[in-house]
């Protein structure tokens, strides 16, 4: 079985029956949707889905600074008393 990203898990079926049961059951918390036993979604709260978009902008930036910073070709030596 593939690793689980939360505590709480529900099958498509039980979705499917209640999809506000399940939502109010998951609380704060990430839910994993079964399909035959295998994960087949992730049911995540907005608050927790808005810290890992804002954690993975985050990351994308670092990527990005990373990627220029590393770029020799492009430095400019500048001193400080020309600013």
């Amino acid at each position: 079985m593939n690793r689980l990203f939360a505590k709480q898990t529900v099958s498509v079926s039980e979705l499917k029956k209640s999809p506000s049961k399940v939502i109010k059951s998951s609380g704060n918390e990430p839910t994993v949707i079964l399909n035959h036993n295998e994960p087949s979604a992730y049911l995540v709260p907005p608050k927790l889905f808005e810290k890992m978009m804002d954690a993975l902008e985050d990351f994308m930036l670092n990527r990005e600074v990373q990627a220029r910073i590393d770029e020799d070709n492009e430095k400019v030596k500048v001193d400080i008393s020309d600013l």
